[in-house]
């Protein structure tokens, strides 16, 4: 069965945790860590490459032996080098890294220091205040700890989107191929762009119910099918993913798309409106009485309602309906809108591609610029720019632009805020770059006050151009530190400081809710992919669903703008002398 690209990447993941734990190479722990995200990020899975014959040793930060590793995945469907480590780690040890909070050094440090090797050890020393004994810990984090393990284990059943995007790919072309169905598409949460997605809803329309339930139940990649009728056809995937598929009559298509797009809220919202003319909705159309006056398609069935299409990203009963009912719906930010990129790494840090790579990939997206913002020095992990590294990348950077044509290179960093909101690079420096992201990559457990003012007094700076993944989370893994968004924005409006949505599929930060916040007090958004690979700078789809979600518009998007409208934008303040020079031929510019 065809092994998914993003459980390569976890397998490469966590052989990297665990050779971090042994004290292994940093830099094979490094290379492997490079290629989950180059994997993760292909817009092929590694399975269909290897079938068409392409070499995987190619990709950026892969290499040969890597892709062979790859290769024995694929057709084994397990990691032999991670098998091995688990058998040689002592106790339950891996299991350690399933705390919040829990990396591999703390996880060395423990078994090192406390000979903690299993959640029972850590429960007990955690229990005797021994953890606050250790460089890294303290009485908050210990308590941490304790919550986490006293909380049952559950499985949230949810999977991030490209997850679910891959796996929907995958399954709509099976099903496709079957040559059964007139009509077919994936709806749910899926369809309205949530940042994660529960199960997938598969819609079809077809003469023969029973036999695309059957195509489904054949599918390779089915584990169990739950349930198999003429018309709906549910199935568990090998991935743990639950796929519902319903198969419609053509004349209720636009009923049963609407219905099982969702969000409940916004469908109970439009059945109330059809009451109160009435009429009944369900997902089998708009009925006047037994009459079906509308339903083949949605956008009959919000005319008939007397209201403006509601995109599936804002269907969630926020009140986009009365807006809808208003013709005043706003003109959502579209993926054609996007003129550049303004967060991407290189492999000057911990990025898999050179510069020019970035560059060449960025104006094949049919961008007009892109910023190079690498991370300073406190990132250590990533061998973060120094004052000098980052110096002789500036020079590099103005050499490509004298040599390339069509783009526009700007000079960047994402610069650490630092505990006491200081930055980690001086200003004589930051005064040199187009663009600096101010992100915070560490103490995520400070107070939300102390939090709070930290950011705040980071973009006081007049070089920060972004505040960089505002809340830092990462999606499944890492909670939100606690910070007053409201606070963070409106200091932000009033300092002409822009909020970033981070498009890496992990972080999708800001989130939506904060992202209409921000278009509600005024504050600019940039939507960046904080690309590693060239590969990573697909993801900027998912950044801008997020955007959508959020309400927002191309005006509310910075990087929608030429380069001279965007340098303006940028500069808060003057800052002599490091103005970019838009090129020509570039599109937008």
């Amino acid at each position: 069965m065809p092994v998914q690209n993003a459980e390569i990447a976890a397998m490469f993941d966590q052989a990297a945790e665990l050779l971090e734990i042994k004290g292994d190479n940093p830099f094979r722990i490094r290379a492997y860590r490079r290629a989950a995200r180059t994997i993760e990020s292909l817009p092929t899975s590694a399975s269909a490459m290897l079938g068409s014959g392409e070499e995987l040793s190619e990709l950026p930060g892969v290499g040969e032996d890597l892709a062979g590793k790859i290769a024995d995945i694929v057709k084994k469907g397990k990691f032999t080098l991670l098998e091995k480590l688990k058998r040689e780690m002592p106790g339950g040890l891996a299991k350690l890294l399933e705390i919040p909070g829990m990396g591999p050094k703390r996880v060395r440090l423990l078994f090192d220091e406390l000979g903690v090797s299993s959640l029972d050890d850590l429960r007990r020393a955690a229990k005797a205040g021994r953890l606050q004994e250790l460089r890294g810990f303290g009485p908050k984090m210990e308590h941490s700890i304790l919550d986490a393990l006293a909380k049952p284990k559950t499985a949230t059943g949810r999977f991030k989107l490209p997850v679910a995007e891959a796996e929907a790919k995958a399954l709509l072309d099976w099903l496709a191929r079957g040559k059964l169905c007139k009509r077919l598409v994936a709806a749910g949460s899926f369809r309205r762009r949530q940042e994660t997605v529960g199960d997938l809803d598969i819609l079809a329309t077809a003469e023969a119910g029973p036999a695309v339930g059957d195509r489904l139940a054949a599918y390779e990649n089915t584990a169990q099918v739950l349930a198999h009728g003429p018309t709906r056809t549910t199935v568990r995937l090998r991935s743990g993913l639950q796929v519902d598929l319903r198969v419609v009559a053509d004349e209720s298509y636009g009923a049963a798309l609407m219905y099982f797009t969702g969000s409940k809220a916004h469908n109970i919202a439009l059945r109330n409106l059809a009451n109160a003319r009435g009429w009944k909705l369900n997902e089998y159309g708009l009925f006047d009485g037994d009459r079906r006056i509308a339903g083949v398609s949605e956008e009959e069935i919000y005319k008939k309602l007397r209201l403006a299409f509601v995109p599936p990203e804002l269907r969630e009963d926020r009140g986009e309906v009365e807006l809808a009912e208003k013709k005043a719906l706003p003109e959502l930010v579209s993926l054609s809108d996007i003129r550049g990129d303004l967060h991407v790494h290189s492999d000057w840090t911990d990025g898999v591609a050179s510069i020019e790579e970035m560059a060449i990939a960025a104006q094949a997206r049919g961008y007009a610029y892109l910023a190079l913002t690498d991370h300073s020095r406190r990132v250590t992990v990533a061998h973060g720019l120094t004052p000098e590294r980052l110096m002789r990348q500036i020079g590099e950077i103005d050499d490509l632009n004298a040599k390339l044509q069509g783009i526009t290179l700007l000079k960047g960093v994402e610069v650490d805020i630092l505990a006491d909101g200081g930055l980690d690079l001086p200003d004589k420096i930051l005064e040199r770059l187009d663009i600096v992201v101010a992100s915070v990559h560490y103490k995520f457990d400070l107070p939300r006050d102390a939090q709070t003012e930290r950011v705040l007094r980071a973009m006081e700076n007049p070089h920060v151009s972004i505040i960089g993944h505002p809340t830092g989370r990462l999606i499944g893994e890492r909670d939100a530190y606690d910070i007053n968004m409201e606070q963070i924005l409106r200091a932000a409006r009033a300092r002409g400081c822009v909020m970033e949505i981070n498009a890496a599929p992990d972080r999708l930060d800001l989130n939506d809710v904060h992202a209409h916040m921000a278009k509600m007090i005024g504050v600019k958004v940039a939507i960046s992919t904080d690309a590693h690979s060239v590969f990573g700078l697909d993801c900027m789809r998912f950044g801008v669903d997020q955007a959508r979600r959020g309400w927002l518009e191309r005006d509310d998007v910075i990087n929608t703008r030429p380069l001279s409208t965007l340098m303006e934008t940028l500069q808060r303040r003057s800052r002599p002398g490091r103005r970019a020079k838009p090129r020509s031929g570039g599109s937008g510019s």
